[in-house]
């Protein structure tokens, strides 16, 4: 792998309203769907040896009017299973637990659809991602979520999962992550199109 193209999807009604989207299946807004397509000249005439698109709805929209018609879903790529806090704000989160930070005090367990997940095992998807990332011959693209694809990040420059709370991560932004002299870096980071 030369380099590998992160896409965040589109903004959805959730996402504007700053509501914790993990694992509930939201459409892109009108403007995500904007977002979604002004990302298709970044990426456009690119040869991809990967791409991979978490299952949710929002992401492979995502992919698919940004001009990448050929994926695979990976169930690794979902966003972080916020558990008993999918659907909830931070703000609102805060009114109980008014010091609450994700990034340290991860989240509460849910019901069987949202379970809730530590940000250990966010972590352990996101390697497993990135280990098939590097087994891929010519650049990669990835098109998921925001807080996901923070910690993939982190993970890529060799960091914990915690450091992804240093990277903020827009809807419908383009980011590229590569190589300086052998070593994974950053290119570009949360760039608006």
């Amino acid at each position: 792998m030369d380099e590998m193209i992160l896409l965040r999807h589109g903004e959805t009604e959730w996402s504007r309203d700053r509501r914790h989207t993990g694992r509930t299946d939201m459409p892109l807004t009108l403007r995500g769907e904007d977002e979604a397509r002004a990302l298709a000249p970044l990426i456009s005439g690119r040869r991809f040896g990967l791409v991979l698109v978490s299952p949710a709805l929002r992401a492979r929209r995502t992919a698919e009017l940004a001009g990448l018609d050929r994926y695979e879903t990976d169930p690794d790529m979902w966003e972080w299973d916020y558990g008993g806090y999918e659907g909830i704000t931070t703000a609102t989160i805060r009114e109980t637990r008014p010091d609450w930070y994700l990034w340290r005090d991860g989240v509460v367990p849910g019901d069987a659809a949202h379970p809730g997940e530590s940000i250990a095992q966010v972590g352990a998807r996101a390697d497993r991602v990135l280990e098939r990332a590097r087994a891929a011959t010519g650049a990669v693209a990835l098109v998921a979520h925001g807080h996901y694809l923070r910690i993939l990040a982190a993970r890529w420059i060799g960091q914990d999962p915690e450091e992804g709370r240093f990277l903020r991560l827009d809807t419908g932004t383009y980011s590229r992550l590569g190589f300086e002299h052998g070593r994974p870096v950053i290119l570009t980071w949360n760039a608006p199109v």
